[in-house]
C-alpha cells in the first residue's frame, strides 16, 4: 500500500472516536500493553512528560516541546487528534514521521492488529513509542487522548505528569461530575512520581491532593507558584507577520524570579497554561535537565515554527479579521469569548460547527446573541446535522443560516463581513481542521 491507502486503511478498519465516538473507547489498557510486548516495550526506552487536563494540554504540551528543543534536547512530541495530516500527530525535534515510517509500521505489523484489534488511538500510540524509541530521542512529550485513567499513553512512567485542569467534556465516558473527571485525570499520576497541576480548583484539587498523598507524589499547583500579567495588547514581529502575546510572569515563592516573555500563541488563556509550563520545567530542572532561562524565552516566541501548533487563536486573514480556535467544550468557550470580547470590530459573524455527542445545551447558551451565525456540519461522520444545530441555537436566542460545508459558511461570512467586522471560526477542532 502507499501512503494514501495506509491512513484509509487505518480509518476503516480500525474503530476510531472521531468516526464513531465513545464505542471507539476502549475501557481498558490490554490492547496497547499487547501492541507494546509485541513492539518490545518501547515506552520503557525513553524518557517522557504525560500531559492530561480538560483544556490547554495541547499548547502546553507544544510549549513544553518547544522549550526541550531550544535547549538541546532530542524530542518527541505525541499529541490527538490532528488537523491536517495524521503525521502531525507524532514529531521528532518538530518534524513529522515520514510517510515510509506509517506505511512500514502497518505493513509490518498488520497481522497484529488484525488478531488484537487495536483502536485507531490504540495502534498511533503504540506507532509514536516505537518511534521515539527507534529514534532515542532524549525526552517525548505525551499528550494524553481522552481522560487518562484508561487512556492508551497512560502505560508510560514518566518523568513529571502534567494535569492543566478539569473542566465540563466527555461526561458519557468520563462522569458526569467534576471529582469524578478529576479521578479519570488523576490516573495519569504515578507512585513516586511528581505532578503539576495546572489550575487549582477548589471542587477538585482534594482529588489531586488526596491521590498523590496515596502515591507518595510530590505535587504541585502551578497558579500558586506564578502570578501573570498581561504587558501589552497583541503586537505584530516584523518578520512573518506573527502575533505575539507579551506577559510578565513572576515567581510567587520570592518574587524574585521574573520572565518577560512573547508568545506566538496569542489567546489570553495561554496565561493560564504558561504557568503550568514553567512548574513542569521547574521539575525537569530539578531532574538535571539544563534548561536556560533563554531558552525559553527564545521557544516560546516561536512555538508554531518549531512544533507546528496551529487553531489555538490563530488569525487566518485579514480584511475582514478572521479567527479560528479549537476550544470546544464549556471551558474553551469562556476563554473564546473573553479573547473576542477583547477584539474591537463593529459586527461578529460566528461560523460554528459541532460534534453530535457535544453536550450543546451547555455551550450554546455561552455564544453571543447579537452576532450573525452561520451554522455548519465539520466533515466527519461525527458531525452535527447544520439545519439540527440552527434548529438548537435558535432555542438560545441564535440566529442565523445553515450550510452544507465549513468551507460554504465561511465564504459566505467573510462575503457578508465588513472590513471592521469579525469573522469567528470554531465550536470544534475538526472545523478549525477545514480551515487552517
Amino acid at each position: 500500500m502507499n501512503y494514501e491507502q495506509t491512513i484509509q486503511y487505518l480509518y476503516t478498519q480500525l474503530p476510531m472516536f472521531t468516526r464513531d465516538g465513545a464505542s471507539a473507547f476502549k475501557k481498558d489498557l490490554t490492547n496497547t500493553l499487547e501492541l507494546c510486548r509485541r513492539l518490545d516495550n518501547p515506552q520503557h526506552k525513553f524518557k517522557s512528560v504525560h500531559v492530561g487536563g480538560t483544556n490547554g494540554k495541547g499548547s502546553t504540551s507544544h510549549m513544553l516541546a518547544a522549550i526541550l528543543q531550544t535547549a538541546g534536547y532530542k524530542t518527541g512530541l505525541y499529541t490527538s487528534p490532528h488537523l491536517k495530516d495524521f503525521r502531525e500527530r507524532i514529531r521528532v525535534n518538530g518534524q513529522m514521521i515520514s510517510e515510509q515510517t506509517v506505511i512500514d509500521f502497518v505493513e509490518d505489523h498488520k497481522a497484529d492488529f488484525e488478531e488484537i484489534a487495536p483502536s485507531f488511538f490504540e495502534m498511533t500510540v503504540a506507532l509514536a513509542f516505537d518511534v521515539f524509541a527507534k529514534e532515542k530521542v532524549d525526552i517525548a512529550i505525551i499528550e494524553v487522548g481522552l481522560g487518562g485513567r484508561l487512556d492508551s499513553t497512560n502505560v508510560i512512567t514518566p518523568l513529571v505528569s502534567v494535569i492543566t485542569n478539569i473542566g465540563w467534556d466527555h461526561m458519557n465516558m468520563l462522569g458526569n461530575t467534576l471529582p469524578l473527571i478529576a479521578g479519570e485525570k488523576a490516573g495519569i499520576i504515578k507512585p513516586g512520581i511528581p505532578v503539576v497541576i495546572g489550575e487549582r480548583q477548589e471542587e477538585v484539587a482534594g482529588v489531586f491532593i488526596d491521590k498523590a498523598a496515596q502515591l507518595n507524589s510530590k505535587i504541585r499547583f502551578a497558579s500558586e507558584e506564578w502570578i501573570t500579567e498581561k504587558v501589552k495588547g497583541e503586537r505584530r514581529k516584523a518578520k512573518g507577520n506573527t502575533e505575539l502575546l507579551e506577559i510578565q510572569i513572576q515567581s510567587m515563592d520570592s518574587g524574585l524570579k521574573t520572565y518577560d516573555l512573547a508568545l506566538d500563541l496569542p489567546g489570553t488563556y495561554q496565561l493560564k497554561n504558561i504557568k503550568t509550563v514553567l512548574s513542569a520545567v521547574d521539575e525537569l530542572r530539578e531532574q538535571g535537565f539544563d534548561i536556560a532561562d533563554d531558552h525559553i524565552q527564545t521557544a516560546l516566541a516561536q512555538v508554531k515554527t518549531l512544533t507546528g501548533l496551529h487553531g489555538r487563536w490563530e488569525t487566518l486573514s485579514q480584511n475582514p479579521l478572521t479567527i479560528c480556535d479549537t476550544g470546544h467544550n464549556p471551558d474553551g468557550i469562556e476563554e473564546v469569548m473573553k479573547n473576542i470580547a477583547a477584539v474591537k470590530y463593529n459586527h461578529l459573524h460566528m461560523v460554528i460547527g459541532m460534534v453530535n455527542d457535544k453536550d450543546t445545551g451547555k455551550v450554546l447558551p455561552m455564544f453571543p446573541k447579537e452576532a450573525t451565525y452561520y451554522f455548519c456540519k465539520p466533515d466527519i461522520p461525527r458531525g452535527l446535522d447544520a439545519e439540527t444545530m440552527k434548529t438548537q441555537a435558535q432555542a438560545h436566542g441564535l440566529t442565523g443560516e445553515a450550510y452544507p460545508s465549513v468551507k460554504e459558511a465561511l465564504l459566505s461570512a467573510q462575503k457578508n463581513a465588513g472590513n471592521s467586522d469579525l469573522v469567528f471560526v470554531g465550536g470544534s477542532t475538526f472545523v478549525v481542521a477545514e480551515v487552517v
